[in-house]
């Protein structure tokens, strides 16, 4: 894949997510229970109508994990606390002359509900809790369900004792061709 274009113009003042001077920082909140896991129809672009771990935008100032739990709050309508961190990625959607248009560095905990009532809410048209079977066969945003699987995995990890944060600091290539990847690096 070609790298995409990097930006010379600032972000418009409207919506500094779109053509961003730098990379936006957002978070996810993946929930597991019962061995399926919630996940969001996303109501807004980009990538609407696709779905989604529960997450948006970190605000300056704000500590990661908290800001992983309002996100959940907001798309949800349930509180959470992390267990640990599953996944950092980047996601670049340059445009069609090859630009930058969104340029996002994620970082994904899982997480345990701690109360609440699931509703969508906030960027969220729907919900729904899916077994991984189930979840593969969703419309999902780019490089979604590769994070979902290893988190089932580090979930189950955690939840029979394993030691630690089973993926904690696990940086996801996802959007890099193969040839990129170096010999004998895992392919996502």
């Amino acid at each position: 894949m070609a790298q995409p274009e990097a930006n010379s113009t600032p972000a418009s003042s409207g919506d500094s997510r779109r053509y961003p001077a730098r990379p936006v920082v957002g978070v996810g909140a993946i929930v597991i229970d019962e061995g399926k896991v919630l996940l969001v129809r996303r109501g807004h672009a980009p990538l609407q109508g696709r779905w989604s771990i529960p997450g948006g935008g970190v605000n300056a100032g704000e500590m990661l994990e908290v800001a992983a739990c309002r996100e959940l709050q907001e798309e949800t309508g349930l509180r959470g606390e992390p267990l640990f961190l599953a996944a950092v990625f980047e996601r670049v959607m340059p445009d069609a002359e090859g630009r930058a248009e969104y340029h996002y560095v994620l970082i994904d905990y899982v997480c345990r509900v701690i109360g609440g009532e699931a509703a969508p809410g906030d960027d969220a048209d729907e919900l729904g809790w899916f077994a991984l079977d189930e979840a593969e066969t969703l419309e999902m945003t780019p490089g979604t369900f590769a994070v979902v699987a290893r988190a089932f995995v580090a979930y189950d990890a955690w939840r029979t004792g394993g030691k630690g944060s089973p993926l904690g600091g696990l940086y996801l290539d996802l959007g890099h061709a193969a040839a990129e990847v170096p010999e004998g690096e895992p392919r996502s």
